[in-house]
């Protein structure tokens, strides 16, 4: 080879040595960066000269004319980042759910020391004192004060439950506006990879790797797939509607629902678009909505995938009560956390306050029409319902029977004058046998947690089973969530075995490409002496 075209053997080695070494220190300099991804240099020959064909031979004789540097290409396993995926997705899942029990727990104060049950033992406590002496006004008295704080106690717990709701219902709205963010710097994020290597030459790496740490983030909000076009975009789908696309982004709606106050999450693609006579827009979602809140939930069927979709179940589509906990309409309620155990507290209220207030008219209708009456001809009740207050259960029924947490009130004319109870007849006698029905009212089995549970259950155990169940449950939760973080742990080892920066392994290459580095600056100062030698002896 002439001398000259020798120089560009060395310089060929030069640039790659050089490149070589800017990309392991760019490894280095990221080995901390959260997604980024190591990369690797390929190097490979350059073209050769042919000096002679030799049809005889092995082959014919050729002179290199250096090395080239090939690619930078990124190290991934795509096995491992779907699994990654889908399971940070899952294990997103069971945190929001767990996370729904304990607020529920700590509500009803049982990990506190502070609990409800505290007040239902309270009343409880003051029954049984009653039974013991009825005409006491002393016991009258404890009666309607620990009845009042019954009430207190429970509305507390029951508006706590309505606050979490709510709470859970801001969420939504703030990982809707968050997915959307993200669907959108995914596309940018496109059209930067496509413009950089719709040439062939650059390979935008980091761009990518932050496209593909937004795909891990997006992962853990909703079940997502994604493919790659010719183009060289990610197109992305969640929950099996189109999300990112190649020419644009389906964006994900929220629109707060009149009656409930609730956040709706639907399809703005699939929605249809309405305006007011103020030109405000609304959307008919009936055909829209991103999730099916009554369909089973198993991990064999993927339906337990998202932090999203967690929130949306835990916080169900409206506030419930002891209407929810009847046939069909639990069935509804079931995966809603937050709505199940609504239903079931106020279920609860809602046995108690009648068992009383029925036991106190069941008197009333055996008496004369004077005895346990308020005075108007009505039966005397400690517990009224809300006259004026505008609630969904002002419709149900004009009974006077259908007490829920939301509309329950102490009688205040009984707070204010225990002693209008009485509990001694027009003849004078102590009405003992109307005390011991109070007492009896619960210790009798004759309730049942909800239309699924068989077990019997008295005034006394149902806030026991009730607990017991909210802990079984976050028991069964917890332990899927720390398996689900188990498979998400090994998963991640595995994929930084692969995608990891080994600041080892860097430095070693370093050291290699600095010695190529430095051979061929050798090899190019040999050259130049030799050229030099031919200039001055020869020329």
């Amino acid at each position: 080879m002439p001398l000259m075209g020798s120089f560009y053997v060395g310089n060929s080695g030069l640039s790659t040595s050089q490149n070589a070494l800017n990309t392991t220190a760019h490894n280095i300099t990221n080995a901390e960066t959260k997604g980024y991804v190591r990369q690797q240099t390929l190097l490979g020959d350059k073209d050769y000269n042919t000096i002679s064909v030799d049809v005889s031979g092995i082959s014919n004789k050729q002179t290199g004319l250096g090395v080239t540097y090939q690619e930078v290409r990124q190290v991934r396993d795509v096995f491992l980042d779907k699994t990654y995926r889908e399971e940070s997705g899952r294990l997103a899942f069971y945190t929001a759910e767990y996370d729904a029990i304990g607020e529920v727990e700590t509500l009803l104060g049982e990990m506190d020391g502070a609990s409800f049950n505290e007040s239902i033992n309270n009343l409880w406590v003051a029954v049984q004192e009653m039974s013991k002496d009825p005409s006491s006004s002393v016991v009258q008295g404890l009666l309607m004060q620990r009845s009042y704080a019954f009430i207190t106690d429970a509305q507390s717990v029951y508006q706590g439950l309505c606050d979490y709701q709510d709470n859970v219902n801001n969420s939504i709205k703030e990982t809707v506006d968050l997915m959307n963010e993200y669907g959108h710097k995914l596309w940018d994020l496109n059209e930067q990879i496509r413009k950089i290597e719709s040439g062939g030459i650059e390979h935008a790496n980091d761009l990518k790797d932050q496209r593909n740490q937004l795909l891990d983030d997006l992962s853990s909000f909703a079940s997502i797939d994604y493919t790659t076009d010719v183009m060289g975009n990610i197109l992305v789908k969640l929950e099996g509607h189109s999300f990112v696309t190649a020419v644009g982004v389906n964006d994900i709606g929220t629109q707060v629902d009149e009656t409930t106050g609730f956040y709706e999450v639907f399809w703005k693609d699939d929605a249809v678009k309405t305006e007011d006579v103020n030109g405000a827009e609304h959307y008919i979602t009936d055909n829209a909505l991103m999730f099916d809140t009554e369909q089973e939930i198993s991990s064999i069927l993927d339906t337990d995938i998202g932090k999203l979709k967690a929130l949306v179940i835990t916080r169900g589509d409206h506030r419930a009560n002891f209407t929810d906990c009847e046939g069909d309409n639990y069935e509804k309620i079931s995966n809603s956390i937050v709505m199940t155990a609504q239903s079931e507290f106020d279920k609860l209220i809602h046995s108690i306050v009648n068992a009383v207030n029925n036991t106190l008219k069941e008197a009333f209708d055996a008496g004369d029409g004077k005895y346990m009456s308020d005075g108007n001809g009505n039966a005397l009740q400690i517990f009224h319902r809300k006259v004026s207050e505008p609630t969904v259960a002002e419709d149900w029924d004009k009974s006077e029977t259908l007490f829920s947490v939301s509309n329950l009130v102490i009688n205040e004319e009984l707070l204010q004058t225990p002693s209008k109870l009485g509990f001694v007849k027009p003849d004078g006698q102590v009405d003992y046998a109307t005390a011991e029905k109070l007492k009896r009212l619960f210790e009798e089995p004759v309730y049942t947690l909800n239309p699924t549970a068989n077990t019997k259950l008295s005034i006394k155990s149902y806030y026991s089973a009730f607990v017991s169940q909210m802990a079984n449950d976050g028991s069964v939760i917890k332990n899927i969530r720390d398996n689900e973080q188990l498979t998400v742990d090994s998963t991640e080892a595995a994929r930084q075995q692969i995608i990891g920066v080994s600041t080892d392994e860097e430095l070693a290459n370093m050291i290699r490409y600095q010695n190529a580095y430095n051979a061929n600056s050798r090899y190019i100062n040999v050259i130049n002496q030799m050229l030099e030698h031919l200039l001055t002896a020869l020329g």
